[in-house]
């Protein structure tokens, strides 16, 4: 597979879509924690399923999973942090109320530096799970396709 700009491009705009989406998602107090899960663990999947079912991505080897998942990963973390960390601060400083009362005690006495910190540590973070799902997703991909034939 060659990863040409267009596919990059589909790749980072739902990363971006669907973490932002569950940065939005997150600031609901019990639906948060499940949502933060699926967004560090299950995105890669979900944007993979997306570009094969429209012919955009065709997985051929274990190589292009796990770079598209790090991807996903990496960029969509970055997505929620740009929507969840300020709408937390302002609910925080403003309002008074935080959907995650550690998180909202973090952002309420850290500085800017910090945050940047924590989030591209996190995003990190996200990419190398997400990188280890979409080779799952690999793997279950290709014994399904063995399977029907």
């Amino acid at each position: 597979m060659n990863f040409n700009y267009i596919l990059l491009r589909q790749i980072c705009v739902l990363s971006i879509f669907f973490g932002a989406l569950l940065g939005l998602v997150t600031l609901i107090p019990y639906l948060g924690t499940f949502s933060f899960i699926f967004l560090i663990c299950f995105m890669a999947p979900l944007v993979i399923w997306i570009l094969v079912k429209y012919n955009c991505l065709s997985l051929t080897s274990v190589k292009d999973s796990v770079i598209t998942g790090a991807i996903t990963g990496f960029v969509s973390y970055m997505g929620f942090s740009i929507i969840y960390v300020p709408v937390s601060v302002i609910l925080m400083k403003i309002f008074h109320f935080a959907a995650n009362y550690g998180v909202g005690l973090m952002l309420q006495n850290a500085n800017f530096f910090l945050l940047v910190v924590i989030s591209l540590f996190l995003g990190v973070l996200g990419a190398t799970v997400n990188a280890f799902t979409g080779f799952l997703t690999f793997c279950v991909t290709d014994m399904l396709s063995s399977l029907k034939k």
